[in-house]
């Protein structure tokens, strides 16, 4: 993907994103969800009782329901997002199963505990399309994530397929980097740390 500034490419940088994923095979598939598994489960390894965000990926995104099995066969409580009107996210527990929202999405089904639940997990996994060399994350378009992150403490770890991790992406004042990301060839990689972090 190349390099391009200001927000009006965004759109079109979606759509370059979206169509290359719609002609990626199982297999390409199925790379990305071990990755993002293989990457992730070391760090919540040795915390238990930790708290992880992570979400139910759809459609071409690379694949969470391994990772999300993995977490709760090792206790690890997980948050999962709920999309509001305004298009912030609320936040509920993934034990309690899921149930269709009102975007054609699945949610969580269980009680919700508030905006700022985000807060208290140690590893936050966002969808991306595509991320740069600085922490900038190209998504849907919506915004969700970047109401919420400035919430969190933890580490951001955003989850792409092979060619999704380019140089540099139209940025805005108010997106909402990523500390990290995961792909299939790369495995876990860290962009930025967090204040307080030590490398």
């Amino acid at each position: 993907m190349s390099s391009t500034r200001g927000a009006t490419d965004k759109p079109a940088l979606r759509r370059a994103v979206l169509s290359r994923r719609a002609a990626l095979g199982e297999e390409q598939r199925a790379r990305a969800a071990a990755a993002a598994l293989d990457a992730l489960l070391p760090l919540v390894e040795g915390t238990p009782g930790g708290t992880v965000a992570a979400y139910l990926a759809v459609g071409t995104e690379p694949g969470t329901a391994g990772l999300l099995a993995a977490l709760a066969d090792r206790h690890v409580r997980v948050l999962l997002p709920v999309l509001l009107p305004d298009h912030d996210l609320d936040w509920a527990s993934a034990a309690d199963g899921v149930q269709p929202g009102p975007y054609g999405l699945l949610e969580p089904a269980g009680p919700r505990l508030g905006r700022d639940a985000v807060a208290d997990c140690s590893l936050i996994v966002v969808p991306a399309l595509a991320v740069d060399r600085a922490g900038h994350r190209l998504g849907r378009g919506g915004g969700s994530y970047d109401r919420a992150l400035p919430r969190t403490h933890g580490l951001v770890v955003a989850l792409l397929h092979d060619g999704e991790s380019v140089v540099e992406l139209p940025a805005e004042p108010h997106d909402a980097p990523v500390d990290a990301l995961v792909t299939p060839s790369r495995g876990l990689v860290r962009l930025r740390e967090r204040e307080g972090e030590s490398a």
